[in-house]
């Protein structure tokens, strides 16, 4: 076989022409260059992968030119001869330039990057200033740290001096340091299991103890008014919210949970609702599991009157304003603005302490039902392993004694137009 012409182009040459495409010098190097009265020219090596055959091009560097600055012919020439090498050796020159393109980005530069690309879709006013002192303030024990060389110990070093004593925060901290590693593993910059995954470093961390965020609750003895104003409003408006926060105090969910609710998701015939294991995960039941909620006869007539009755099984239950088919729930705060319209200092999480001082106060449902009925861990782990019911009998009996409650003219208190807060 006939060996490649090498140097078909003289150093004169290379300098002078300007007719844009590629000029080949032989060998697999070409000099490039682009239309226009300011266009690039640049050194270019091409070659055929090994194994798959496909064409594959590397960059040398800018080439020199008429009163432009760049690489000589022959440099160009030695750059294209040491590739050639690295060709007969078996290696892969674009692997290896991206290989050491990787080992030298650094967690700082990555992450400052992707804070810029991330910051548009920020809503709190405190949320860009939040990130920025996390990756720039409190990651600066790795922000010089290559992004493939970061491991769990790395992690480890900025999460556990605060992990007790500022707990919210360094969870907080771990999250942003998983989601920049993520970012990092997405454009190749990294690869393996990411070492700030909360299910690695879990078994690392000392258990803190949480203080518990206290929701405004209603007294559960103003609920039944609270819901007969809710009724009231709803006569009036052209939106579900009303019913939806009706929903919401009806079956002590979450206000996720019913927001983004499904039509596939309701059982009329079972009377029975399922939330998804999706909808269901928390840090201590991170894959988290499908549960069950009982309806009661006001949960399910709430349904039929929202559910249009050429609903497909992925609408949303309780729509958005403007979402006329369904396409899209209700707005995140649109259940809390409702609530408040009638009862100022009520919150929608609010509802479900409400429901759980009833329980206990009014009823003999033992304190579990009324936990399970709340999706709460009921016992240490060894009970939840021989418990595996779900108690759904029971808890059908106190969600219907709720709505029975609820509903009777008797137990309403007629609540003031407006609260003071």
């Amino acid at each position: 076989m006939a060996k490649r012409q090498l140097h078909k182009l003289s150093a004169r040459e290379a300098e002078i022409i300007v007719e844009p495409g590629r000029h080949s010098d032989g060998g697999g190097l070409y000099l490039a260059i682009e239309a226009g009265a300011h266009a690039r020219r640049q050194w270019i090596f091409l070659y055929r992968a090994r194994g798959t055959g496909k064409r594959r091009e590397i960059g040398l560097g800018a080439a020199k030119g008429k009163g432009r600055d760049g690489i000589s012919l022959a440099d160009a020439r030695l750059k294209a001869a040491d590739t050639r090498k690295k060709l007969a050796e078996g290696k892969d020159p674009v692997a290896e330039r991206r290989a050491e393109v990787i080992a030298t980005v650094r967690f700082g530069e990555f992450a400052d990057a992707f804070l810029l690309s991330i910051k548009a879709g920020f809503k709190g006013k405190n949320t860009l200033a939040d990130w920025t002192r996390d990756l720039k303030v409190r990651c600066k024990p790795i922000r010089d740290i290559e992004l493939a060389n970061i491991t769990v110990n790395d992690v480890l070093r900025i999460l556990s001096p605060i992990w007790i004593t500022i707990n919210r925060t360094a969870r907080e901290t771990r999250s942003r340091i998983e989601r920049v590693l993520d970012a990092a593993e997405a454009k190749g910059l990294r690869s393996g299991k990411n070492p700030a995954m909360w299910r690695t470093l879990k078994p690392l961390l000392p258990k803190s103890k949480r203080s518990k965020r206290h929701h405004k609750a209603a007294p559960y003895k103003d609920v039944p008014g609270i819901v007969q104003a809710l009724q009231a409003n709803h006569e009036a408006a052209d939106t579900a919210v009303n019913l939806a926060a009706e929903y919401i105090i009806l079956t002590a969910v979450r206000t996720g949970e019913a927001r983004l609710m499904r039509v596939r998701e309701v059982d009329f015939a079972e009377r029975l609702w399922t939330i998804p294991a999706e909808r269901m995960k928390t840090e201590d039941h991170a894959e988290g599991k499908n549960f069950q909620v009982p309806l009661c006869d006001r949960a399910v007539a709430i349904l039929k009157a929202v559910i249009p009755k050429e609903a497909v099984r992925e609408a949303y239950v309780f729509a958005g304003h403007w979402s006329k088919d369904h396409a899209k729930p209700l707005g995140m705060n649109a259940v809390l603005h409702a609530l408040k319209a009638v009862y100022p200092r009520m919150t929608t999480h609010g509802c479900r302490s409400s429901f759980r001082d009833w329980a206990g106060d009014e009823t003999r449902f033992e304190r579990e039902i009324a936990e399970m009925a709340l999706a709460h861990k009921v016992g240490d782990e060894t009970e939840q392993a021989y418990r595996r019911g779900n108690a759904l009998k029971k808890r059908r009996q106190l969600m219907d004694a709720w709505g029975r409650y609820l509903a009777s003219s008797s137990n309403v208190i007629r609540l003031p137009h407006r609260e003071s807060v």
